[in-house]
């Protein structure tokens, strides 16, 4: 018999080796060992995969113990969000697309749950905390997503002279650009976001254009 758990290990592997562009069920079967037609008993298709696995990747997750102030539990669902990401990059290319939220099970659900409700308690209304949500995530995924694919394929041998005529402070830069661009400002950048996102709801003229 194979079992749930025996496809998502396989389909990690095929992942962690290939890539999950590469993934597709018919290789999935030929991993595990069986013909398509049973591992259809268990997956729809492959975006019914992914998601499981990403579900079953979340449920693997310590949960942090979440603080009182709403605002640090923004901040530290979505450092979750972010550590997660950056454990299994592929995932966070699989889930650019708006929407994504009604694909995943209770149990990857809570961080979403957390960041709504902690803008909701810090004033937000419901429609602003999904915004508040949205912005975030967008910020978490791009950095996920840029920082990987700059690991991939660093910037070597790119010239980094400006001409200061037209660009003055980009050339004053200059070659300390790939050593500034590396530094790792998540979380100072997470919580002046968070604080701007924040005040911005709060403010009359957020609640009148809402």
């Amino acid at each position: 018999m194979t079992s749930r758990a025996d496809i998502l290990a396989a389909a990690r592997r095929l992942i962690d080796r290939d890539g999950w562009e590469k993934l597709t069920v018919r290789r999935l079967a030929g991993e595990v060992g069986v013909g398509t037609t049973t591992l259809y008993h268990h997956v729809r298709d492959k975006e019914d995969l992914l998601v499981q696995l990403l579900n079953d990747y979340v449920e693997r997750l310590d949960r942090p113990a979440l603080p009182d102030d709403p605002r640090d539990r923004i901040v530290t669902a979505a450092t979750a969000i972010h550590d997660g990401l950056a454990g299994w990059p592929w995932a966070a290319e699989v889930l650019t697309v708006d929407g994504f939220v009604g694909l995943l099970g209770d149990s990857s659900l809570w961080l979403v749950e957390t960041i709504v409700t902690g803008a909701i308690d810090s004033g937000c209304t419901p429609d602003q905390a999904v915004t508040v949500f949205r912005s975030i995530w967008y910020y978490t995924v791009g950095e996920i997503l840029v920082r990987t694919r700059s690991t991939r394929r660093p910037a070597q041998g790119v010239d980094f002279t400006f001409d200061a005529s037209h660009l003055p402070n980009l050339a004053a830069i200059g070659d300390r650009w790939p050593v500034l661009a590396a530094q790792d400002t998540y979380a100072e950048g997470l919580q002046a976001f968070v604080d701007g996102l924040l005040a911005r709801a709060g403010s009359p003229a957020s609640h009148r254009s809402g």
